[in-house]
């Protein structure tokens, strides 16, 4: 049996974790098109809950938000209702869940939103491949830029949600800041050309985060609250010339709000913009003292280094955890990994490819 800083416990501002491990969040389409969280969700969630820490799956904060089919929403009771039974089977096992709130922003589709466009900082059209919407797959339309009157709604919509993530019992939330959605659509000036308040100087583009930070606290404590990061990323047509720049800006800002962490994604293993050398959670910890949790693609061993290294205090892991439920068990005792490189069942709804694959047996 392997015993390393992985499976340690951990205090997290005022929550103790039992081990270093968490789930990352990965969207799995299961709500439907209620986008009501379900049994079936919450049975998912259950299996994973020998880490420490589980993030959920994004999750819209408002119907202007949405751009996945069957993710699931955080913006009326119902909704709370349905993650409610989630909370129910994770916490008494001692594993606490943050709920990850999302806005889409441009990487939506008109089809998702009755005709209307989707909305983003600027008018900034997102290239690459395809969206899948209610209607099929098409290509990606040039965004409407938010007005100031919509920015201050939006971060309302943030609150609301975190009020919701409070009623339906989660241990905290997580803002997604990164992967090309909406924060970091302000963030990233290859998204941002505005010349108000909002746009330019790094503090304007930092702006719509630290309001929707300030928001969110209002409801929860800041050590209760984590925030979602990707200043190497692509996906989603991401990456500026600017972005070490930016990144290290923004982290300057974070460390001084006491936040539960900030997770942020420094492997390559999904795309790298090669906007200059790739950055590391060395350079991220040297200006962030509090909780960090790495992600992106870890091997165990890399996982490890980190956390030893004293660079990271967390490594989340996702798609290992799809096939393999008792992740942190094969991984304690040495046992190899069910394979989780087919993804043809990632988004389909029903148990299969979602909560149907065995623990380890031998």
């Amino acid at each position: 049996m392997t015993s390393t800083p992985l499976f340690d416990s951990y205090t997290m501002g005022d929550l103790s974790l039992k081990n270093r491990i968490a789930m990352a969040p990965m969207t799995r389409g299961r709500a439907g098109d209620t986008r009501i969280p379900n049994e079936l969700m919450a049975e998912h969630y259950f299996q994973r809950s020998s880490a420490g820490l589980i993030i959920t799956e994004a999750t819209v904060i408002s119907t202007q938000g949405i751009g996945w089919i069957g993710s699931p929403g955080i913006y009326t009771e119902e909704m709370a209702a349905g993650w409610r039974l989630v909370t129910d089977r994770v916490k008494p096992t001692g594993s606490h869940i943050f709920l990850q709130l999302w806005h889409c922003g441009r990487a939506s589709h008109s089809d998702f939103h009755d005709g209307e466009l989707p909305v983003s900082a600027s008018a900034v059209k997102l290239q690459g491949d395809q969206i899948h919407t209610p209607l099929g797959k098409k290509d990606y339309e040039t965004p409407r830029a938010m007005t100031i009157e919509e920015i201050g709604a939006t971060v309302a919509d943030y609150r609301r949600a975190a009020q919701l993530a409070h009623d339906a019992d989660f241990s905290g939330i997580e803002v997604h800041s990164a992967n090309g959605y909406l924060v970091n659509q302000f963030l990233d000036s290859r998204t941002n050309k505005r010349d108000d308040q909002y746009g330019g100087s790094l503090e304007n583009k930092t702006r719509f985060l630290l309001e929707v930070l300030a928001a969110v606290t209002e409801v929860w404590p800041s050590q209760r609250v984590g925030v979602r990061l990707s200043p190497n990323g692509v996906f989603n047509d991401m990456g500026s010339k600017d972005f070490r720049e930016t990144f290290l800006y923004v982290i300057q800002q974070l460390s001084k709000l006491n936040l539960a962490y900030v997770h942020i994604m420094d492997g390559l293993a999904f795309g790298f913009h090669e906007k200059g050398e790739p950055m590391t959670l060395a350079e991220f910890r040297v200006h962030y003292p509090g909780t960090i949790v790495g992600n992106c693609g870890y091997t165990q061993a890399e996982a490890e280094e980190r956390i030893a290294a004293g660079h990271a205090d967390i490594a989340a892991f996702g798609r290992p955890f799809i096939s393999n439920p008792d992740l942190l068990e094969r991984m304690k005792n040495g046992w190899p990994l069910a394979p989780f490189d087919d993804m043809s069942l990632w988004y389909t709804p029903g148990p299969e490819g979602y909560t149907d694959y065995p623990p380890y047996s031998g």
